[in-house]
């Protein structure tokens, strides 16, 4: 998850949008990962999934509006992004024991990591 993570904070950070085939590459590498590694994640890994769920699918429904072209596919991503979230916060709740206050005290932990500037190599 620390790679996605990375790359969803540049994404976030970025002046431009994304092209649609860079999303879309983005979502399949957190889809992929999360249907291979789900089972195995700790606590972490779930709630950074969780984050970047939520962002993804908040996203895809907001392009879905916009783009007639890809429209029909942001609307697929946002779903099954959206049924991962509601996997992971049953996870959390009935497995992890987090109640849904700590679900969102950690992703508005995660939110402030995120707003935090790239660091700068000089």
């Amino acid at each position: 998850m620390e790679e996605q993570m990375a790359k969803l904070k540049e994404y976030l950070q970025m002046e431009t949008e994304i092209s649609f085939e860079e999303f879309k590459k983005y979502y399949n590498d957190v889809i992929g990962l999360l249907n291979k590694e789900y089972h195995n994640m700790d606590q972490a890994d779930c709630l950074k999934a969780r984050y970047i769920c939520s962002i993804v699918q908040a996203i895809a429904e907001c392009r879905a509006t916009r783009s007639k072209a890809n429209s029909k596919a942001f609307r697929k991503m946002a779903a099954k992004c959206g049924f991962w979230v509601e996997a992971i916060d049953y996870r959390l709740q009935k497995k992890e024991g987090l109640t849904r206050a700590d679900i969102d005290t950690a992703m508005s932990e995660i939110n402030k990591k995120m707003e935090e500037p790239a660091p700068t190599h000089n």
